[in-house]
């Protein structure tokens, strides 16, 4: 193998890495989610991303239950493959924070009328706490993730040292 192939091969896949990412970041913090809403510490519904799209009602069951989870894997997908494309050079956890608190921002202030849910003032300080904090860790978890797979040079020089 020329050595311009075999460098050209130990780059990662963006688009692979992004749909990968955000799967497991949604199946990891929307599981946390629902863990948070199971044990009361939010009143948000684990279907809440669903709600422009489904009837209430129906997302308060446990197959709404199922659907919001489904939707909050789509989103942290989207969200994901926002973040690597155009982010992912960015080094430590801070960006990825910062990715967090900001899509916490988009959903729960002015999106709080879409997602059909009382604005965060409106709320209990334990549910604005909750969501606060599993938006910031699962940005975290994107940001954080991405800046290993792009800036981790350790990896790219064992690589160059075998060849």
């Amino acid at each position: 193998m020329s050595k311009s192939h075999q460098q050209q091969s130990d780059h990662t896949n963006i688009w692979f890495f992004a749909l990968e990412l955000g799967f497991f970041a949604g199946l990891i913090w929307g599981g946390l989610h629902w863990l948070i809403y199971w044990f009361s510490f939010t009143k948000v519904s684990p279907g809440y991303l669903a709600e422009p799209f489904f009837k209430h009602t129906f997302l308060t069951t446990m197959y709404g239950h199922l659907v919001g989870y489904l939707f909050f894997i789509l989103f942290s997908v989207i969200a994901s493959l926002l973040y690597v494309l155009i982010l992912r050079k960015l080094k430590g956890p801070w960006p990825g924070l910062v990715y967090g608190v900001l899509w916490w921002v988009v959903i729960f202030i002015p999106g709080s009328q879409m997602f059909l849910m009382q604005p965060p003032f409106k709320l209990p300080w334990n549910t604005v706490i909750s969501e606060f904090c599993l938006f910031l860790l699962w940005g975290m978890f994107i940001g954080y993730t991405a800046a290993i797979e792009y800036t981790d040079e350790r990896k790219r020089e064992q690589a160059t040292a075998l060849a």
